[in-house]
């Protein structure tokens, strides 16, 4: 019975993490800064970021207009406090949806994202619309994580 319980103490903290695995199929297109598919098993907790665009704390936009990398690094600053406040890191993120106005400037923004994914990338989503909330926005970004639970 001492085993069992010592056993158990040593093993529950392991068990106590989200299981994260992210799979690229061979079947598949090889994925650029994204990963197919990101599987989430345990307990953990589930952290949706609502879609941040390139407003300073001040809700002025960032950039001159059309200036989509100085938008972008303002994007993922956003992201990046979210994710903070809510004990969340990037290599937590397991699903992002990107919202971009003009797909000619993507590149912008993959260089900017490339930064701040490593090795661990989310399953992604990038579509090109027509408008934002304001005019001069021309990308917005949400995402969702995955962290252990408290």
């Amino acid at each position: 019975m001492r085993v069992l319980l010592s056993l158990t103490f040593v093993l529950l903290p392991v068990l106590a993490f989200a299981q994260v695995k992210r799979t690229n199929p061979p079947a598949l297109s090889a994925p650029t800064g994204y990963t197919h598919i990101v599987e989430v098993t345990g307990p953990n907790r589930t952290i949706y970021v609502s879609g941040q665009i390139a407003f300073d704390k001040d809700g002025k936009v960032v950039g001159a207009p059309g200036d989509m990398k100085a938008q972008a690094e303002q994007v993922f600053r956003n992201l990046e406090t979210a994710l903070t406040a809510a004990g969340a890191t990037f290599s937590d993120v397991v699903k992002m949806n990107s919202y971009i106005t003009d797909m000619s400037k993507v590149q912008a923004v993959r260089d900017v994202r490339a930064r701040y994914f490593k090795e661990a990338t989310p399953a992604s989503t990038f579509v090109e619309v027509k408008g934002l909330v304001r005019p001069e926005l021309l990308l917005e970004i949400e995402v969702v994580a995955v962290v252990p639970a408290r």
